[in-house]
């Protein structure tokens, strides 16, 4: 079979794009940029192309494009795909197509979707489990984002809710009819796509009638939002609700209380819990053990940039997040605080995404920063350009957060003077982004805080 991938560059794209040449599927792509870690990636296996869009590339012989939600719907190469009948599909919907016949596993929500994929792979690996996967970060475990074979008989699917392609608008999460479904929680995010709250959880409500039928649905039952939607629900599916479980910290290690005794983790906070009792669940209704998933979660790391260490020094310690949305921001902070309380915290979070640049979305960040003693924002100029959003001054920041001692940086240089100038001493930094800080390496930050 041959497939070419138009915007082959993507995260998810790329990965997907290997997985097939690894399954002997004859792989071509495009790309008008193409960016690291993906660049080398495809040169790696012999598959990055010119730059550039050419609809000289689509011929006859192309059995199917895999269109990425980067190129846009006047795109040429998807034009003569159009013209001459080729199969066009997102890649959600592809993977469905290639999934027919396996157990599908689909973990969705506002957050925690990538950890949740992380700690179900981890624990399957460990048991000896064949499976495929796709999950939304590179994994130490995992040597690519999708894994895609002929003979495993079961998928793990980050489910993502924003659209899958600019021909297709549905929300990628519906197109893969899981088996088993997830939903973490439901916070608001992708305004520009989905203009009102209502609209967004909406989503959600389809998403669960996209269930295979006597299919399960795993969710939290702390969510209030969420639990209304189960309760409406009408579906013939099992449904399997979780809580946190009860957990104490004893000398810097958080210990999860079970009915095997206290489990040591190498995660914290109160939002990893959550995350593992929702592995956790899935993973029973996958028939492990409890003993096996006990065992495995004790040795799992969190996923790349889902609070990671980055450096520490002394009594001093600089952790990086994901973190972007309201719910997640609040989460990351309340985890640091919680497990490190007789440290003052500086937290910056860089507002990156089209939603976190609406000033009518700011509101939504109302005290999620008050357990940080030292609250700052980073806005990136380019990102407002690049998204079209006007300025966001430093006096609306501080009311949309309820934050008056709030600082606002506009620069890179900015931010690394304010963290220059900061004694270290009792103090711990968390740096909470879904981007890259205007492409400065983390560890240059962290130096700049940790020594003087």
């Amino acid at each position: 079979m041959r497939v070419h991938f138009i915007a082959i560059g993507g995260s998810i794209m790329h990965n997907l794009a290997i997985a097939l040449a690894k399954k002997g599927y004859i792989v071509s792509g495009s790309d008008d940029h193409i960016y690291e870690p993906s660049r080398t990636n495809l040169a790696n296996e012999n598959l990055l192309p010119k730059s550039g869009w050419d609809p000289e590339r689509i011929t006859a012989d192309i059995d199917a494009v895999v269109l990425g939600m980067h190129a846009k719907a006047d795109n040429p190469e998807l034009i003569k795909a159009q013209e001459l009948g080729i199969r066009i599909c997102s890649y959600p919907e592809f993977i469905y197509e290639q999934t027919r016949e396996k157990t599908r596993v689909v973990i969705g929500g506002s957050h925690g979707k990538t950890t949740i994929t992380s700690m179900i792979m981890h624990v399957l690996k460990s048991i000896g489990r064949d499976f495929d996967y796709l999950v939304g970060a590179k994994l130490d475990e995992f040597d690519h984002m999708v894994r895609l074979t002929k003979d495993a008989p079961l998928m793990i699917i980050e489910g993502d809710e924003y659209l899958a392609s600019a021909i297709d608008q549905r929300p990628k999460f519906h197109l893969y009819k899981p088996h088993i479904a997830l939903i973490s929680g439901i916070g608001w995010d992708h305004v520009n796509v989905f203009p009102t709250f209502e609209n967004y959880v909406n989503q959600f409500r389809l998403f669960i009638k996209t269930i295979e039928p006597k299919g399960t649905l795993v969710y939290n039952k702390e969510d209030q939002i969420l639990r209304g939607l189960v309760l409406e629900d009408r579906s013939k599916i099992n449904k399997h609700g979780y809580r946190t479980p009860e957990y104490t910290i004893n000398k810097g290690i958080t210990y999860m209380h079970t009915h095997n005794g206290d489990i040591p983790l190498q995660v914290f906070g109160r939002h990893n819990l959550s995350n593992i009792a929702a592995a956790f669940t899935v993973c029973e209704w996958l028939g492990v053990e409890r003993d096996a998933f006990y065992t495995a979660i004790r040795q799992f790391k969190s996923a790349s940039r889902r609070l990671e260490y980055v450096a520490s020094d002394n009594d001093s310690v600089v952790y990086h997040d994901f973190a972007h949305t309201p719910a997640k921001l609040k989460a990351s902070i309340h985890a640091l605080k919680e497990q490190f309380p007789d440290k003052a915290l500086v937290a910056i979070v860089e507002l990156h995404t089209y939603s976190s640049l609406n000033e009518a979305y700011l509101k939504e960040y109302r005290d999620t920063m008050h357990d940080a003693e030292y609250p700052a924002v980073f806005i990136n100029q380019e990102a407002l350009k690049q998204r079209n959003a006007g300025s966001i001054s430093e006096d609306v920041l501080k009311s949309s957060f309820n934050q008056p001692n709030l600082v606002y940086f506009s620069n890179v240089q900015s931010m690394k003077q304010y963290l220059s100038a900061m004694d270290p001493t009792g103090r711990n930094l968390l740096l909470m982004s879904s981007g890259n800080y205007g492409g400065i390496n983390l560890v240059n930050f962290a130096d700049k805080f940790l020594y003087k």
